[in-house]
C-alpha cells in the first residue's frame, strides 16, 4: 500500500474473524464517528486496529507499517478505551505515572484532585469512565480510539468529555469514536463509517457536520 498523502493512520483490508476486510484513513485532527448496531462489529474493528486480536491486512501510523512497531509502542500511540476499562491495583492514583498532571485533566471531567487516593471500589462507573479516559490521555497517543465513552455518563459529563476531546482534536489528537448515539455521532464525526454484520463503510463526509460547528449535546 502507498502512503497515503495526510493520512495519519492507514488502514487497507484490516479483517478477522467476524469483519469484513476494512479500508479508510484517519487524519491528525479528525474525528471519525463508528455507529452501527449492536453486535455489528465495532468493537471487532477497534481491538483488530488496537491489535488485540488476530487479524490481517495493512495498518500505517505515519506511514510506518504496524508490523514493525513494538506492540507496546504500538498501544501506547495508537490509544484504545474499552467500553469496560479495566482496572489492575488498589487505588486509583496507582494507574498513573505522573498524577499531578492528570489531574489537571481530571478537573476537565469534573473529578477532584483527591481522586488519587480513592481506593477502587469508591468511584462510580461515570467517575471510573472518565477516570480511564484522564489514564488513556495521559499516554499521549497520537490516535485514540474510544468505544462508547460516555453511555454511562449523564448530560453534564457527556458535554465535558466532548469538550475536552474536542480541544484535543483541535490540537491534533486523531479520534475514532464508536457511539450509539445518533445525535452524537453527528456533533462529534466530521466523517462516519457505518458498520453492519462485520462490514465496514464509510457513510459520509461533512466537516459542518462535526465538531467545526461547534455543536454542544442537547
Amino acid at each position: 500500500m502507498t502512503p497515503k498523502a495526510g493520512a495519519l493512520l492507514e488502514v487497507d483490508g484490516l479483517h478477522r474473524s467476524g469483519l469484513q476486510p476494512a479500508s479508510f484513513s484517519l487524519a491528525a485532527g479528525e474525528c471519525i464517528a463508528v455507529h452501527g448496531h449492536s453486535g455489528s462489529g465495532k468493537t471487532l474493528l477497534l481491538r483488530a486496529l488496537a491489535d488485540l486480536d488476530p487479524n490481517r491486512g495493512v495498518v500505517r501510523l505515519e506511514g510506518r507499517d504496524r508490523a514493525t512497531i513494538p506492540a507496546p509502542t504500538w498501544r501506547q500511540r495508537v490509544g484504545y478505551l474499552p467500553a469496560e476499562p479495566g482496572w489492575w491495583a488498589d487505588t486509583i492514583g496507582e494507574h498513573f505515572i505522573d498524577w499531578e498532571s492528570a489531574a489537571v485533566v481530571a478537573a476537565q471531567l469534573g473529578l477532584p484532585h483527591e481522586a488519587r487516593g480513592w481506593p477502587l471500589t469508591r468511584p462510580s462507573t461515570g467517575e471510573r469512565l472518565r477516570l480511564a479516559l484522564v489514564r488513556a490521555l495521559a499516554e499521549s497517543p497520537q490516535v485514540l480510539m474510544l468505544d462508547e465513552p460516555t453511555a454511562a455518563l449523564d448530560a453534564g459529563s457527556v458535554a465535558a468529555v466532548e469538550a475536552l476531546l474536542r480541544q484535543r482534536v483541535a490540537d491534533g489528537l486523531a479520534v475514532l469514536w464508536v457511539s450509539h448515539d445518533p445525535a452524537q455521532a453527528a456533533r462529534v464525526g466530521h466523517r462516519h463509517l457505518l458498520v453492519e454484520a462485520g462490514r465496514v463503510r464509510e457513510a459520509g463526509r461533512d466537516r459542518e457536520a462535526g465538531w467545526d460547528r461547534e455543536a454542544e449535546p442537547q
